[in-house]
């Protein structure tokens, strides 16, 4: 019986992993071999990456594979998007990149439809708007320090700066470049409209190859130095939640999802971008996926709310989740609720205190205690989903009778519950490692080991067993959900 090995690098902007999939028989198994840290480094008062640290580890997770005495077939990079580096002419970076929390994009939006409006950004993008989206990302780099920008001579998304740190190729992954807001779907291709309203010449932007192109062998310095001579290294969906929708264990297109971790990107997976007024209004994005795919999706606040609550409560108790799991459970329900899209909650200094200045603005009573911040988190994005799925039934026309919920947020039992409660729908959850799963696959299927996304699909049902979420107490959720809206509506 034939085995196949593969290593994900699979890098979040809270941590990194190396994670080993192994394919056999028909069965995917997986075994992270080394997770590091990952935080935004303060740099003269601005957010940035620190790409030489990060490089250190992934180089540290290649060995890790070689040290477990497994000799993978190919190695991918997987990460977040929107954020991206610039080279200079001898192919090194100018800086370390800005992360898309810095509040250098505080108002960018807004200048930038003074060039071209809100309407037709969408019209040529098809991408939901935050602050964050590269396209506002670089018209800030460009007014803060137009002579840097001009110094470059290419532009690099995260995880494709590390695959030209792995290969010495320049290119733009498919998935990743979809999120950026300056990809045209429609042409399939860099829109020229926006890179000449930006000032920013074609030449800097790569050539887009699609998840599952092989980039090369591992460049000879590299493998010397992690011991993996005649390595390959594949371009999978390298936006991590490209990867991670390519491992929901779904059949047919009565299913949504949700990549619940620290954003919640809920949506459906469709072969024609919906970039409408409708979809405009509700501010839904088109993505890049797999085998021709997009995602159809949201993105909203998800857990990062409690990860900041959290790291605050840890400076006089440390919690662990599952310890702010049983406080909440035994909480008052709908004590207080929030809009978890609400911008104050982007980056506040306290997110505790953006929780109950909101509260307060909206007359409920402000939750003091960690149990009280963590049902008021949890139900409201359970109710948040509610909405977004209703959205989704109406722009698609689609009869959605399950959600999926795969990534960390999977094994959130509460959450997971109340979104089933909230949504009235079953809710599966599972695989918890998607991004990664997906990341294999991918690289499986470019090698020929697997023949389709379906194949993919059918592996991982086989291989990890979800978790099924009924629907409860719908009444008490529907009274929630009225009085959620009204809420919402009274701070805009």
């Amino acid at each position: 019986m034939s085995q196949h090995a593969y290593v994900a690098l699979d890098l979040g902007a809270e941590s990194g992993r190396s994670i080993l999939g192994t394919l056999r028989g028909g069965q995917l198994s997986v075994e992270e071999l080394f997770r590091f840290p990952n935080q935004m480094k303060h740099v003269e008062g601005h957010l940035r990456w620190d790409m030489d640290e990060l490089f250190a580890n992934i180089k540290e997770g290649l060995r890790c594979s070689v040290r477990s005495g497994v000799r993978p077939e190919s190695v991918a990079v997987d990460a977040w998007g929107v954020d991206f580096g610039f080279l200079q002419s001898d192919g090194t970076l100018l800086e370390f990149p800005y992360s898309y929390r810095d509040h250098r994009t505080d108002g960018m939006m807004e200048k930038f439809f003074e060039l071209i409006p809100r309407p037709r950004v969408y019209e040529l993008t098809g991408i939901q708007f935050m602050q964050l989206n590269s396209l506002f990302q670089l018209y800030a780099a460009v007014l803060k320090d137009a002579d840097l920008v001009k110094r470059a001579t290419r532009l690099l998304f995260m995880p494709d700066i590390f695959n030209y740190f792995l290969t010495g190729e320049t290119k733009s992954e498919f998935t990743v470049a979809t999120t950026s807001q300056m990809f045209n779907p429609r042409k399939m291709d860099w829109d020229s409209e926006l890179l000449l309203a930006l000032g920013i010449p074609r030449s800097v932007m790569q050539e887009i190859v699609q998840p599952g192109t092989p980039l090369g062998p591992l460049k000879r310095s590299i493998a010397e130095e992690t011991g993996l001579e005649g390595i390959g290294v594949t371009a999978v969906a390298s936006h991590d939640t490209g990867s991670a929708i390519a491992a929901i264990p779904a059949e047919g297109e009565d299913w949504a999802y949700i990549s619940s971790g620290t954003w919640s990107l809920m949506g459906v997976e469709i072969r024609v971008p919906i970039i409408t007024e409708e979809a405009l209004n509700a501010n839904f994005t088109n993505e890049g996926g797999v085998e021709g795919t997009f995602r159809f999706l949201k993105n909203i606040m998800g857990l990062w709310l409690l990860q900041q609550c959290r790291k605050e409560w840890s400076s006089s108790t440390q919690y662990s989740y599952d310890d702010l799991m049983r406080l909440a459970d035994d909480a008052k329900p709908f004590r207080s609720l929030i809009d978890p899209d609400y911008a104050d909650f982007f980056n506040p200094p306290s997110m505790q205190k953006a929780i109950q200045a909101y509260c307060r603005r909206t007359g409920q009573a402000a939750p003091e205690k960690p149990a009280e911040s963590v049902r008021c988190i949890l139900e409201s994005l359970a109710l948040k989903y509610q909405s977004t799925l209703e959205q989704l039934r109406h722009l698609t026309g689609r009869r959605i009778s399950k959600v999926h919920v795969i990534g960390g947020g999977s094994q959130n039992r509460l959450l997971c519950q109340y979104a089933a409660n909230a949504m009235g729908v079953p809710v599966i959850a599972g695989p918890v490692e998607a991004t990664a799963i997906g990341n294999i696959m991918i690289q499986a299927h470019a090698l020929g080991h697997v023949g389709s996304l379906a194949e993919i699909r059918t592996i991982i049902a086989q291989s990890f067993q979800p978790v099924r979420y009924e629907p409860k107490d719908q009444g008490v959720w529907n009274s929630a959900y009225e009085r959620f809206g009204t809420l919402a509506s009274m701070i805009q």
